[in-house]
């Protein structure tokens, strides 16, 4: 597959060969779609567990008496109706990751690469050399030559 190289200008140059082990794979839903939920779940960071009744470090005697007390009947301090009880139904302390082969991964980015490079999506600039090496003259040229667009000099938006 033959992809034009470009310089920061915008202006197209010479040819250059991509190679077809990388950038001609077939896509398959089914590869991307375990590779992409694998980024996503390692992705995630591990749920901290909350203190529950047993994790709760009380007595458990029993508070008060059983019958005479006028108050309503309780077990031990541990119950989460108490300060300093523990919580009910907290959050259980479990990890989200699962492991995936490296040769599924591997074949995974290769496809995308290969979608990427069927539709035209790929940009393959010749040199980055600029005056001063900033993101936003880098920005600032791509956006006058207009010639590809630098989705990856946007910053992302955090938040609604």
């Amino acid at each position: 597959m033959k992809v034009k190289v470009q310089t920061i200008d915008g202006k197209t140059g010479s040819d250059i060969d991509l190679n077809d082990d990388v950038f001609g794979v077939d896509p398959r839903a089914d590869i991307l779609h375990r590779v992409v939920s694998w980024q996503l779940e390692k992705r995630r960071g591990p749920a901290r567990a909350a203190r529950e009744r047993s994790d709760v470090a009380r007595t458990g005697k029993k508070f008060g008496r059983q019958k005479g007390g006028g108050t309503a009947r309780h077990g031990d301090r541990k119950a989460p109706i108490f300060i300093g009880g523990g919580k009910a139904h907290g959050p259980r302390a479990r990890t989200f990751g699962h492991s995936l082969n490296k040769k599924i991964r591997a074949l995974g980015l290769k496809m995308a690469l290969s979608d990427k490079a069927k539709g035209g999506k790929i940009v393959v600039l010749d040199t980055l050399e600029l005056k001063d090496a900033k993101t936003k003259a880098l920005a600032r040229q791509a956006r006058q030559a207009r010639a590809w667009q630098p989705r990856a000099l946007h910053r992302r938006r955090c938040g609604p």
